[in-house]
């Protein structure tokens, strides 16, 4: 890691720890504000490279713009799920037919993973039972919501925020 990534990890490290120190604390009497600069400075020192690794705003701003531009989808599909499950449920013969997924997938950060598993989970009718960054296990309750993840459309806009 060069100097500038962790000059900058160690500072973000530090005023998050801080502000969880002043946010949890609620005094603001100079002993305990003096205290929880320490405590969050040794925090930082000790840590900085656990909570954020390496520090890339640039790329890390284009993710955040990407993910806001990926949430307004990800919602409607969530909205599209629960009236799936609407029908399905109401249904006189409910025709559900449960099955277990294995998704091949080839994302690059942990941060892909996540977002993909929990956009599955996220989305009723699924639920992400097995997470890597080469293969999902997913449990689908109907065909339409199983056909709904194998066209790859989620995992292609995930990849995008990704920046793959």
């Amino acid at each position: 890691m060069r100097v500038e990534e962790r000059t900058m990890s160690f500072i973000l490290t530090f005023l998050l720890m801080f502000a969880f120190w002043m946010l949890l604390s609620g005094h603001f009497d100079f002993i305990l504000v003096t205290l929880g600069v320490i405590s969050s400075l040794l925090v930082a020192y000790w840590s900085h490279d656990l909570i954020f690794g390496k520090v890339n705003f640039g790329q890390g701003l284009m993710r955040i713009l990407r993910l806001i531009r990926y949430l307004p989808w990800l919602l409607w599909q969530i909205v599209l799920a629960n009236f799936h499950l609407v029908y399905l449920t109401l249904h006189p013969k409910m025709p559900i037919e449960p099955a277990f997924l294995t998704i091949k997938t080839d994302f690059k950060t942990d941060m892909g993973v996540a977002i993909f598993a929990n956009s599955i989970t996220l989305t009723p009718g699924t639920v992400t039972l097995e997470a890597g960054r080469k293969q999902f296990v997913v449990h689908a309750i109907s065909k339409y919501t199983a056909e709904g993840l194998l066209s790859g459309d989620m995992e292609a806009r995930v990849k995008e925020i990704e920046g793959q």
